[in-house]
């Protein structure tokens, strides 16, 4: 894990790669519980034997699972410690590039674009995150993704 003592230590970092998260196992219980929560049930994700014989050759998570992990893959790569809290400002770009079997083991690498101040004591951070599928040539998405953070 990557730790800076404060914003200002962060900020300096602008341009460089700043972590790379452990990795998660995308398990068919993560794709049943995302496909729960959101109600997209479609059988790629969550008819194991009907995608056994899809394009895919077993079920794949949804596009948006893999995008929801951007916040575990921030927790366990870097931490802040001057931060009190930090909140999720939105994306500018994100693209799902390749498929994500069932237990794929996906990580984030981690790339500080921009910081700048913000009113209320603290920085506009905007981040690329390339998630990583073991053993794929390619990322299987990347995001822009802007969070604000405040001392």
């Amino acid at each position: 894990m990557k730790t800076f003592e404060t914003l200002a230590e962060l900020s300096a970092q602008v341009g460089k790669d700043i972590a790379v998260s452990d990795w998660i196992v995308v398990t068919q219980e993560r794709i049943n519980q995302f496909a729960q929560a959101t109600g997209d049930h479609q059988w790629i994700h969550v008819d194991v034997e009907k995608a056994k014989a899809g394009p895919f050759g077993a079920p794949i998570a949804h596009g948006f699972l893999t995008l929801s992990l951007l916040p575990l893959f921030f927790e366990n790569a870097l931490e802040i410690l001057d931060v009190r809290m930090g909140v999720n400002y939105g994306l500018n770009k994100v693209r799902f590039i390749g498929p994500v079997p069932v237990d794929s083991r996906l990580r984030g690498h981690i790339k500080l674009l921009s910081s700048e101040p913000i009113d209320g004591n603290g920085v506009q951070t905007t981040w690329e995150i390339k998630i990583e599928r073991e053993g794929a040539g390619k990322p299987v998405c990347v995001a822009e993704s802007i969070a604000r953070m405040y001392v």
